[in-house]
C-alpha cells in the first residue's frame, strides 16, 4: 500500500502535467491517510479553483493553511480563492498572514496593495505599493506582467506623493508665508523627507569631527553679517581676478593633486588637470604674498573679514576655477568645525552646486556658506569657465572658546605627533 507522501507525489506529478482527475484521485487518497496533509489539502484546492468551486478551493486551502501556518504560499493561494469569493475581510486576514510568516513577500505585498487600491484605502495602499516599489529595485528583469506591476506602484506612489504635496502646501500656505527664510527651508525640507521626495545628510568627516553641531546644509545667512560687506566688494575681487586670468601665466594650479601611485578614486579624473584649478591667496593659514600681491584690494578685502585661524591649517582662501563643461563629484571634506563661503564671481548659465539635499545656482556677488562635511558636488554645464571665492571662517555652532580649544587641540596633537 502506499504511504501519504507516495500519493502527494504523484498527486503533484499528475498536476504539474495536466491532469487533474489524477491529481484529485491521489491527494484525496493522501487525505484518508493524513487528513491534516497540507499539500494534499493545496492541490485539492488548486483543482477546486479550477473548476470554479470556489467554496472547496476556501475549505481545502484553509485546512492546508491551518496544518502548515509558516508557508505564506499557503496563506497566499486561501487570499486568491476568498478574493474570487469577494470576501475582502477574509482576504485581508489570509494576507496578513503571510505577511506574519515573511514581511518582504512581494506576492503578499502586491496582493495587499492590490486589495487596499480596490477597497479605495488609498493612504494604506500607498504605503503597500511603496514596499513593492522599493523591492522592484531587486528585480532586473522582472516578466512584462511583473513590470507592469512595478510601474503600476510606482506611478501610484508618485501620484498619492503628489496630491499630498498639494494637499499640505495648501493647508500650510499661511504659515509658510509668514514664517521666515529659516522656518520655510526647515519646514519645506521637512516635508520633502515625508514624502520622500529628499534625504536628510549627515557629516561625514576626513579629519575632525565635532560632535553634536547642527548638520545644516546651507547655513543660515543671519550668522554671518559680514557677508554683506564682501558681496559688495565683489566687483572689485572679480576685476582684479579677470587681470589674472588674462595674464600669460595666471598661476592656477590643478586643484586636485595626488601623489603618484595612489589607487584610482573619485578624484583620478581631476588630478593634476586643470579643469578644476585654484589660486590660493591664503592656504593652510599661509598668506602667499605673490598672489596676494597681484591682487592687493581683494588680500585688504580678506583681511578684514573674521575667518579662521588655525595654524597650519587655516584659513584657506582661493579662487576656484571650474572649466566649461566639467564637474566636480559628490564628495565630503575635512573637518565640520569650519564653514565654506562661496563668492561667484564669473558665473555663465548651467552651473549649479548641491549640498546634501538642496541644489543651488551660484548668482555672482551673491555669498552662501555651506558645511563641506556634508556630501556636496558641482558642475558647469555651459561652454564657458566657472569662477567663485572661496574661503573657510569658524563653523558659527562654536562658540569663541569652543574655537580657542580647537586650536590648541590641533597645536598640541602636531606636537605630540612631530616630537
Amino acid at each position: 500500500m502506499a504511504s501519504a507522501e507516495e500519493h502527494v507525489f504523484r498527486a503533484t506529478q499528475a498536476q504539474q502535467q495536466g491532469r487533474g482527475a489524477d491529481a484529485v484521485r491521489e491527494a484525496e487518497a493522501a487525505l484518508a491517510l493524513r487528513p491534516d496533509h497540507p499539500i494534499a489539502h493545496n492541490i485539492l484546492g488548486i483543482e477546486a479553483l479550477g473548476r470554479k468551486k470556489v467554496d472547496a478551493a476556501r475549505e481545502h486551502f484553509a485546512a492546508a493553511a491551518r496544518a502548515d501556518p509558516k508557508s505564506s504560499t499557503l496563506w497566499l493561494n486561501l487570499a486568491r480563492a476568498h478574493n474570487v469569493a469577494g470576501d475582502d475581510d477574509a482576504e485581508a486576514a489570509a494576507i496578513e498572514s503571510a505577511l506574519a510568516t515573511d514581511r518582504t513577500s512581494l506576492s503578499a505585498l502586491i496582493q495587499l496593495a492590490q486589495l487596499q487600491e480596490r477597497r479605495r484605502e488609498l493612504g494604506k495602499a500607498a504605503t503597500s505599493w511603496a514596499s513593492v516599489a522599493a523591492i522592484s529595485t531587486q528585480h532586473r528583469n522582472p516578466n512584462a506582467e511583473l513590470r507592469a506591476i512595478f510601474e503600476h506602484a510606482r506611478a501610484f506612489v508618485a501620484e498619492r506623493s503628489r496630491l499630498l504635496s498639494d494637499e499640505l502646501a495648501k493647508s500650510l500656505s499661511d504659515d509658510l508665508a509668514a514664517a521666515s527664510d529659516r522656518d520655510r527651508r526647515r519646514l519645506s525640507a521637512a516635508m520633502d523627507r515625508m514624502l520622500g521626495r529628499r534625504e536628510i545628510y549627515a557629516n561625514h568627516c576626513h579629519g575632525l569631527h565635532y560632535p553634536f553641531l547642527p548638520a545644516d546644509e546651507f547655513f543660515d545667512r543671519e550668522h554671518f553679517p559680514w557677508l554683506a560687506e564682501l558681496e559688495a566688494k565683489t566687483e572689485t575681487i572679480r576685476a582684479e581676478l579677470t587681470v589674472m586670468l588674462s595674464s600669460e601665466d595666471p598661476g592656477l594650479s590643478p586643484y586636485v593633486s595626488m601623489p603618484a601611485g595612489t589607487p584610482r578614486n573619485i578624484w583620478s579624473e581631476l588630478n593634476n588637470n586643470a579643469a578644476w584649478s585654484a589660486l590660493h591667496l591664503w592656504k593652510d593659514g599661509e598668506r602667499i604674498e605673490e598672489v596676494c600681491g597681484r591682487a592687493p584690494r581683494t588680500a585688504a578685502i580678506i583681511e578684514r573679514l573674521p575667518l579662521a585661524g588655525i595654524a597650519g591649517r587655516a584659513p584657506n582662501v582661493f579662487f576656484s576655477i571650474l572649466q566649461a563643461g566639467k564637474q566636480i563629484p559628490p564628495h565630503t571634506g575635512v573637518t565640520n568645525t569650519r564653514a565654506i563661503i562661496h563668492l561667484p564671481l564669473i558665473v555663465p548659465p548651467g552651473c549649479a552646486f548641491r549640498v546634501g539635499g538642496e541644489t543651488r545656482e551660484w548668482r555672482e556677488g551673491e555669498a552662501f556658506a555651506f558645511d563641506d562635511t556634508i556630501e556636496h558636488e558641482a558642475w558647469n554645464r555651459s561652454d564657458q569657465d566657472r569662477a567663485v571665492l572661496i574661503l573657510d571662517c569658524w563653523n558659527p555652532h562654536l562658540s569663541e572658546h569652543e574655537q580657542s580649544m580647537i586650536c590648541r587641540l590641533f597645536a598640541a596633537s602636531d606636537a605630540a605627533k612631530n616630537a
